[in-house]
Parts: C-alpha cells; sequence; structure tokens
C-alpha cells in the first residue's frame, strides 16, 4: 500500500475510534482503552520483528518494565516528590523501558536469529525469577498500585476520559513509528533483516544498529506498558510471564508482521475477540488457537495481508465473482459453526462435573448450545455437524481449483481473441 492509501485508512480508522467510545458502557470503553495498548504493543515489537528481521520471545518484559516505573511515578506524584502531569506519564514508563532495552539489547544482538531469541527468552526469564524477589521494586506477589491524579478540569476519573489519553498516545506513538520506518535509518534496518551481511559489506556497524531498533522497539513497548499502569492504577509481576510475549507474537502473525499496521489489527481483533468470546465460554483460548492455526494455513501474509490481496485483486477486475465468494463464505461460517458446536458439546459432556452429575443421577442433561438445549447421549448430535464439515470443505477444495482453472481459461480465450 502506498503512503497516501495509510494515511487515508489511518485517519477513517481515527475518526471512529473517536466516536465509537460515545455511544459504548464503561466497561467496553476499558475494553477498548486494552485493545489499544495491545495495538501499540504489537506495533512496538513489529518494529524489531517486521522492521529488523529480529524475533524477541521476551518482549513483554520491556512492557512491565514500563507499567512499573509508571506506577511508581504515579505513587511520586501522589506522595508531593515528584511533579508530573499525569498525560505524560507514560514518558517515565518509555525511558525506563529505553534504558533496560539498551542494556539487555546490546548484549542480544551480539547474536542473530534463534540465538538472538535465545537470549531476549532468558533475560525475560531472569527477570520473571528475580522480580517477586525485589519487592520495593516490584511489589511482590500482591504487585504495586497508585491513583492517577487530576489534571487541569480532567479529574481521570471516568473510563471515557482515560481511553481518550490512551487514544492519544497510540495515535501519537504509531505515528512516530511510522515516519521512523520512512528515513533512511528505518530503510537501512530493512536492509539489516533481508541482508545483514551486505549491510556490514557496505561499512555500516550492525551491531550499533541492531541496538538502536532493539531499544526504540523496548521504548515504544515501555510507553504501553505505561498507558495500562495509568488504565488499570497497578502493575504486578506477572506481566513478565511469557504468556504476554506469546500474545503479542502471535498477535503480531496474526494481523501481519509485512505490514506496517498488520501488528496493530491482529492485536486489536484478537483483544476484542478475547473480550466477547471469554464472557460467552471457557474454551476461548482454544478458539483463539483455531484462528491462529487457521490464518497460518489459509492468509500467511495475516489478515492484513488478505485483506490488501483481495482490494488490489478487486481493483484489478481478477477478482472472484459475487457468487463464488457467497458460497465460499457460507461454507466457511458452517465449518466454524459445526467447530463451535463439537468444542462446546464435547467441553461440557467430558467435563469432570457433568461426570459427576452422570454418575449421581444416571441422567446424560441437554447441553445449551446456539440458545437450544442438545442431549449428548445421541449419536446424530455428534455424527451431523462432523458429517457438515466434511461435505463443506470437500466443497470448499473444489471450488479452490476450480477458479484457477476457470481464470486461466478465460484469460486464454481473451488472447486467441484478440
Amino acid at each position: 500500500m502506498n503512503t497516501r492509501s495509510i494515511v487515508g485508512a489511518w485517519v477513517v480508522t481515527l475518526a471512529v475510534l473517536v466516536i465509537v467510545p460515545l455511544m459504548l458502557a464503561p466497561s467496553q470503553v476499558g475494553a477498548m482503552s486494552q485493545m489499544l495498548i495491545a495495538a501499540l504493543f504489537a506495533l512496538a515489537f513489529s518494529l524489531l520483528i517486521g522492521q529488523g528481521g529480529m524475533l524477541s520471545f521476551g518482549h513483554a518484559a520491556y512492557f512491565a518494565i514500563g507499567c512499573f516505573a509508571t506506577v511508581h511515578a504515579m505513587d511520586a506524584v501522589d506522595k508531593g516528590s515528584l511533579v508530573l502531569p499525569t498525560p505524560l506519564m507514560p514518558i517515565v514508563g518509555g525511558v525506563a523501558a529505553l534504558i533496560v532495552g539498551i542494556v539487555a539489547g546490546y548484549f542480544a544482538t551480539l547474536r542473530s536469529g534463534v540465538y538472538f531469541s535465545m537470549v531476549t527468552l532468558a533475560i525475560a526469564e531472569l527477570l520473571h525469577t528475580i522480580a517477586p524477589n525485589l519487592k520495593e521494586l516490584f511489589g511482590g506477589e500482591t504487585g504495586v498500585s497508585s491513583m492517577r491524579q487530576p489534571w487541569g478540569a480532567i479529574g481521570f476519573g471516568q473510563e471515557i476520559q482515560v481511553y481518550y489519553l490512551v487514544l492519544v498516545w497510540v495515535a501519537l506513538a504509531a505515528l512516530a513509528m511510522f515516519l521512523f520506518t520512512r528515513t533512511a535509518f528505518g530503510r537501512l534496518t530493512v536492509a539489516l533483516r533481508e541482508n545483514e551481511r551486505r549491510v556490514a559489506f557496505l561499512g555500516y556497524n550492525v551491531h550499533r544498529t541492531k541496538i538502536v531498533v532493539f531499544a526504540l522497539s523496548a521504548m515504544f513497548s515501555g510507553i504501553a506498558g505505561g498507558l495500562l499502569a495509568l488504565t488499570n492504577e497497578s502493575a504486578n509481576y506477572l506481566l513478565f510471564d511469557l504468556s504476554y510475549s506469546a500474545n503479542v507474537l502471535l498477535y503480531s502473525f496474526i494481523g501481519g508482521t509485512a505490514f506496517f499496521f498488520g501488528p496493530a489489527a491482529g492485536a486489536a481483533v484478537m483483544t476484542v475477540f478475547g473480550y466477547a468470546v471469554s464472557e460467552m465460554t471457557h474454551q476461548w483460548l482454544l478458539y483463539q488457537g483455531l484462528v491462529f492455526v487457521a490464518v497460518m494455513m489459509y492468509a500467511p501474509s495475516g489478515l492484513a495481508g488478505f485483506v490488501v490481496t483481495h482490494v488490489r485483486q478487486i481493483a484489478r477486475g481478477e477478482g472472484r465473482d459475487l457468487r463464488t465468494r457467497a458460497c465460499m463464505c457460507a461454507f466457511s461460517i458452517v465449518i466454524a459453526a459445526c467447530l463451535v458446536f463439537l468444542c462446546e458439546l464435547a467441553g461440557a459432556a467430558f467435563s469432570r462435573d457433568y461426570k459427576a452429575k452422570i454418575a449421581r443421577d444416571g441422567i446424560w442433561d441437554p447441553v445449551s448450545i446456539f440458545g437450544h438445549g442438545w442431549a449428548p447421549d445421541h449419536a446424530l448430535v455428534w455424527v451431523v455437524p462432523v458429517l457438515a464439515i466434511v461435505a463443506c470443505g470437500w466443497a470448499l477444495h473444489r471450488i479452490t481449483r476450480a477458479v484457477p482453472a476457470r481464470l486461466a481459461l478465460a484469460t486464454l480465450q481473451e488472447g486467441g481473441n484478440s
């Protein structure tokens, strides 16, 4: 996508993010704040992997450092030992993460490839291990908490006020990272990703360049952590857990690391997905994994790559006809619905409580799925969804094989007519 298209999409997205919260409940506004923070963290991570080609397995460490530093700054302002307006608090998180990122990046970037990833993993595990023992810094198992202070006429006591503060910071940080990718140094990091030896041959200091990219990525991750501190007014050492690093890695690849805003889109979509689905089922992590597998199998370039590719095909008149697209969507929806049905049915039927109830009462109670009760002891309840998945999968396979052949035949016919 060219710069004009990116700017246009960014302006439209900002307009939506400004208007939508006005129509939501406070709890939903809080969820949108978490979505924006996750998007910023994913963008910061993408600056490292998408721009510099360095895969970190422990990037949540700098996110956590930024969160703790911001909470301590909030506490210092509350006690009167520091004068800093609440809207500028994330700067503290960014500076703290930048300092730690420079030190950690110096050692991690001495190696490349999988060795670099292992070093980042080791650093994150080290911080995760020592954090509970440094109670003055990380508060032990209870963590550290503080209160947001008012700034002028803004009390920051309402979720909507905090949301707009988060939105401003995310927009500015995303713009700064986007402009960085357009600088000469940003182009150099892309060259570093593509061919490290050639960059060294041209006379550039590869190690120093890697440190700068690593530190910048850590800084923006710290800013995201600072925004989390402002939102939750607390920080816990569990932020150092590898699950947070795994999540940002997952979101980035779902969104698409080849596109600048792809990781942000992936983080936003999956965060909203988590909030929505986790209220409906305890198996939402399973569905998140299934989404990741589906994206990696059928859209390796991520959601952003999938959308951009299809928009370009439609613009050039190369897209599939409307009927074919409708059939593919219908079959995909049926497959997804049947998979959800089977997962929910199996999760309920094989749960410990359900088994205990069967052993006690000897009755297979219906399981409520999609607003209807289904009897797990009936074979058709299991067989029909499986047959539907097989049939729809076979139909999708036939469609995906037939369409390229039809397009090739049309191309040959046009060539013969001309």
